[in-house]
This record gives structure tokens, sequence and C-alpha cells, in this order.
């Protein structure tokens, strides 16, 4: 009976084997993906460039589909494509998971490592990664950073910071605390020297605001802002953090900031702030397949050291 667990047969091991054989097929449609060329995926799995294009034209052939747009530059994926970067991607994580699992556990922090976050906390987290990836030699970092949720099940990010009052209710993902995020009034030297500055919160009136273009705008700080000043004085809307930043280093306007923005843009003034209300708490998510991978225990732990004072 114990062998009845192990043992595979004729059919099951022929299945295997095709499978394995698609494997390898969709492995090169991931680097092609990934790389843009036949020539850099060749290199980058060690075979030759006719192979890489046979397992394209296979692969295109057996789903019934195009995968890519050929083009004098290189290979641009359709939207098949994009699907298939993304299942190839996370697949391949899997794959180092278990080759990490049957040869010992690695802690080798290398490869690609894809983090997103909201934008508002850009400012201080793009400093860190560089901190992280400085530690780890031959780690390519690539960071998403906006309102856009990217799919962890889908492999587009190993880890995410999301800001929830609550912890995310997500089944297939790790859902760790974090930090929670201070957020601060700010107005630019320049706006100071053409308006004056304020003296606190009690000392708005008259003045200039950059707020949001979204008229459901779900940060505190935004809902604070269209409840307490007129909407005449909110100036300049933008539609989305990067912008607003932009427009308050400009001079546009009052505007909201991480706590601590001064130290990133000295032209930057501190008018108000930190508030509890206009703060989010903010959470470490990772998919559950790829939680206990080396690079993704490194940066959850890295992060959550660097961040306890965000």
């Amino acid at each position: 009976m114990a062998d009845s667990c192990v043992r595979v047969g004729t059919s099951e091991m022929h299945g295997m084997g095709r499978l394995m054989d698609n494997w390898d097929e969709i492995k090169t449609a991931y680097h092609v993906a990934k790389e843009g060329t036949v020539s850099r995926a060749a290199e980058s799995l060690g075979i030759h460039h006719a192979t890489v294009i046979r397992h394209i034209d296979a692969l295109e052939a057996r789903l019934r589909a195009k995968l890519f747009q050929r083009h004098a530059r290189g290979y641009t994926p359709t939207e098949a494509g994009l699907e298939l970067l993304r299942v190839g991607q996370a697949t391949a994580e899997q794959f180092s998971q278990l080759q990490a699992l049957i040869h010992g556990t690695s802690t080798a922090v290398s490869g690609e490592l894809v983090v997103t976050s909201l934008g508002e906390i850009a400012p201080r987290v793009v400093p860190l990664l560089k901190e992280f990836q400085d530690m780890h030699e031959g780690l390519s970092l690539r960071y998403l950073a906006g309102s856009r949720v990217y799919r962890l099940e889908y492999g587009e990010a190993h880890i995410a910071i999301r800001a929830a009052a609550q912890k995310p209710e997500e089944p297939d993902n790790v859902v760790q605390p974090l930090c929670d995020a201070a957020v601060s009034l700010y107005a630019s030297q320049s706006y100071i020297a053409a308006h004056g500055r304020p003296a606190g919160l009690d000392d708005l009136a008259g003045h200039r605001f950059v707020g949001s273009a979204e008229p459901d705008a779900g940060a505190p700080y935004y809902k604070w802002l269209e409840e307490t000043v007129a909407q005449s004085q909110i100036v300049f809307r933008a539609g989305d953090f990067q912008i607003a930043n932009a427009a308050v280093r400009a001079g546009a306007g009052l505007g909201f900031l991480s706590d601590g923005a001064e130290a990133v843009w000295p032209e930057l003034v501190k008018i108000a702030g930190p508030v509890d209300s206009w703060g989010a708490r903010l959470w470490l998510v990772s998919h559950m397949d790829l939680h206990r991978t080396a690079k993704v225990q490194a940066v959850a732990a890295f992060l959550k050291e660097r961040l306890r004072t965000v």
C-alpha cells in the first residue's frame, strides 16, 4: 500500500513528459516576452536562437494564438503574450522554490524582484529599495507605484505594500502588518514667497490648495480637504499622486505628502502634521506560493525593519 503512493504508470510518465516539453516552450516564450528579443532570450537561456524561434512557433500553433508582434526592434507581446508573461513568471518562481526545497533551503537573494506600493510612499520606498539592492549583488529590481492593484496571483509582483484600515482578507495571500503611514501638509518655498506661510490648520483662509481630480478620491486627507476648505481654494486638481507632488513642489498650492518629505525635497516646508486621521495602515502582501522564497522573505524583513517610522 505504501508503494502505491509513489507508483507512476506508463501513461502518467508520458503525460509528464509532454508537460515538461510544453514547459520548455512556455519558459522560452516567457524569456522572449521579458527580454524583448530572440537573441537576448537565447543568451539568457543558453540555447541557440533558432531553438527559441522554433519554441515560439510551436507554442503559438499549440495555443492557436499569436503571442508576439514581430518587428525590426524585436518581439512585442500581444495581449495573449502578456498573459503568458504573467503565468510564466509565477511558474518560474514556483520552480525555483521547488528546486530550493529539493536541494536544500536557498538563502540567495538574486534574480528579478518586483515590488508595488502606493505612489504616496514612493519617495520613502525608492531609497530603501536601492539600499536593499546594494546589499544583494545580482538582484534586479522593478518598482511599480500607483493606484492600480497589481495581481500577485498572476505574478505581476512578488510583494505589495497596500493601505487598508483593517487587515486585508485575501485567502491566497500572506498579509503582514507593516506600519502606519504618516501624512503632513506642505508648501513649497516659492508658494510661501508668493502667498505667505500659514501659521497652522487654523490659518488656511485665503490659501490655495492642490486636491484630487477624482470626485470619489479615497485618501482620507483629500476627504478632509473637501470638508474643510472652500471649493474655490482648491485651485489645482491632480489625477494622481505624482502630479499632485509635482504641483505642490512647483508652488501651485498647499498639498499633502508623506511626513518627512522635506528630507527628500528641501524646497518643501511643513505647514502642519502629521495628523492621525490623514494617515493609513500599511500592510505587506505576498502570494502564498512565493512567500517563503528567499528574496521575498529578505525584502519583507528589510522593509519591516526600515519602515517602522514611516
